[in-house]
């Protein structure tokens, strides 16, 4: 395999979530052993993203999984919080990647390779549907963690997102130590509930 073969595809899930982590991943995927039905996550129904998960993992040349904790998101904002976990998601990989194709259009500074943007990457490129697909499943699972942790808040249903029902357990219950304190839903509630005493 020559060196310009090995091009990584690097996604994220979880940057509009009030909870959670953040998760980044970086796949290079292996001409000589192809996945069929990759493709970006969201299009996906859970079951085959679950199915797919185990073959990228087991057919990919390289690949790295990044979790992003909510500590550093509140420190570094989501923006940069992201470009870190992309950034640490490439550095990651065994091989090294010689390209990075990045769902979006920002470039993480301090790539150890050359990178193009790719906006909407995740459904034109095999490697980008590959990485939203495991950055994806393992958002979800540690969602559902977090559910068996505070099953009040609904994390199983929403997975985090600003919902109906997530802002109304936001309201009842105040925020947990998952929510994102740098997100302005949270802000509003803790600024609330400090109001009241």
């Amino acid at each position: 395999m020559t060196d310009i073969e090995r091009i990584a595809g690097v996604d994220e899930a979880g940057r509009g979530p009030l909870a959670g982590a953040l998760v980044v991943a970086a796949v290079i995927l292996d001409p000589a052993r192809p996945i069929e039905g990759l493709g970006d996550s969201k299009a996906l129904s859970e079951a085959k993203r679950e199915a797919l998960f185990p073959q990228i993992c087991e057919r990919a040349l390289a690949h790295n999984i990044v979790i992003v904790d909510v500590a550093t998101i509140d420190r570094l904002n989501i923006f940069h919080a992201t470009m870190h976990g992309m950034r640490e998601a490439v550095r990651g990989l065994a091989p090294a990647a010689t390209l990075a194709r990045i769902d979006g259009n920002r470039i993480p500074p301090g790539l150890p390779c050359e990178a193009e943007a790719w906006v909407k990457g995740d459904a034109r490129d095999a490697a980008i549907g590959a990485a939203s697909i495991l950055a994806k499943v393992t958002r979800d699972r540690l969602l559902l963690e977090l559910h068996e942790r505070y099953p009040e808040y609904g994390f199983d249903r929403h997975k985090g997102y600003p919902t109906a029902d997530h802002l109304k357990a936001l309201e009842r219950f105040g925020a947990c130590a998952e929510h994102r304190r740098s997100f302005a839903p949270v802000q509003k509630v803790l600024g609330n509930l400090e109001l009241q005493f």
